[in-house]
């Protein structure tokens, strides 16, 4: 257990530096030397059952399906796709960030199947449910419980904080062809030590079988405490893929045809900027994937921009030839 190793280290260095300051003995450094014999075999332990995990897991890098092979679904096939394909947005919302809290409610989470906004606390201006609880990692925990409870027919999760803009069509073309009846867990996944996760500012996509694995997995405080143990405190996004990697669900890079990443933590300036530096002959491929499905870091006026500039300007007469389309709920009031 990750929470378990933090604690053994901890453990080993406090006696170590006790025995320093109080002076060395034969018997000190027996125990000394039995403690770490007892880490070593613990943390092989570890290794042994992530590795076992490791075999069952054959999706590392998930790409969304190339033109060519929607064209081998009939006409009937891809309706059929299209209805099945509907996306559950947990939005986690505070009332400091509550001008953010307006923006998301006023763009991109229209085109959500079923957009619900989860806040700490009450807010008289705007409605949301509240789950009256200060510390982020419990509230994330009943925020994607209430979801598992609550989503009828819908099978793909997006979890997203206010401040990302997500382009939702972009994110129903990437599960397009995968089952939500396997446990996937996607976004920007980077790697902290051995343990990789899906960066929480870049949006993170669950299916209905990982997120039932996730919810059983709370009910486990030693696998997924809600407290956590460790010396610090974990980020949320690193304490949901140590809880979802005890199920064996593992992190996964959401990319497109080409292999570019499709969840993005930074706005789309900064990542132009970073193109123009690292790749100035060619600013737009370096840039960002045409069908990327998020980017964070902009202000809400910006998240006004980009509504307008991905949902309303379209050069009249320009047909991008896609074999769907991605309907907007009924009755929404979207763009």
């Amino acid at each position: 257990m990750l929470f378990l190793q933090l604690f053994i280290f901890s453990l080993v260095q406090h006696l170590y530096a006790t025995m320093l300051s109080e002076g060395g003995s034969f018997i000190k450094g027996v125990v000394l030397g039995g403690l770490f014999c007892l880490v070593v075999s613990l943390l092989s332990s570890f290794s042994s059952v992530t590795e076992s995990n490791t075999d069952d897991h054959h999706h590392h890098h998930v790409k969304a399906a190339s033109k060519d092979e929607l064209k081998h679904f009939s006409d009937g096939q891809l309706l059929e796709l299209n209805n099945r394909i509907q996306v559950y947005c947990i939005i986690m919302v505070q009332p400091k960030n509550l001008v953010y809290w307006a923006t998301t409610l006023d763009t991109w989470s229209k085109h959500c199947d079923k957009p619900v906004f989860y806040t700490s606390e009450a807010s008289k201006a705007l409605e949301a449910i509240d789950l009256n609880e200060k510390d982020d990692w419990s509230r994330l925990r009943k925020a994607l419980t209430h979801a598992y409870k609550n989503a009828g027919d819908l099978r793909w999760f997006f979890l997203a904080q206010p401040t990302t803009f997500a382009i939702i069509e972009n994110l129903k073309y990437l599960v397009l062809t995968k089952d939500p009846e396997e446990p996937f867990y996607l976004g920007r996944a980077v790697k902290s030590g051995e343990l990789e996760y899906v960066e929480y500012d870049g949006g993170i996509v669950l299916s209905y079988e990982a997120l039932k694995r996730l919810v059983q997995v709370f009910q486990d405080e030693e696998k997924c405490p809600e407290k956590g143990r460790a010396l610090w405190k974990l980020s949320e996004d690193k304490q949901l893929a140590v809880c979802l990697k005890y199920t064996g669900v593992f992190a996964e890079n959401g990319e497109d045809t080409n292999g570019k990443g499709l969840f993005n933590t930074k706005s789309v300036d900064s990542l132009i900027q970073d193109s123009m530096r690292d790749n100035p002959t060619d600013v737009v491929e370096g840039c960002c994937s045409d069908l990327a499905v998020t980017f964070n870091g902009m202000s809400p006026n910006q998240m006004q921009v980009m509504m307008f500039g991905v949902y309303r300007l379209r050069p009249y007469g320009h047909d991008f030839h896609d074999l769907l389309t991605f309907y907007p709920p009924e009755g929404s009031d979207n763009d």
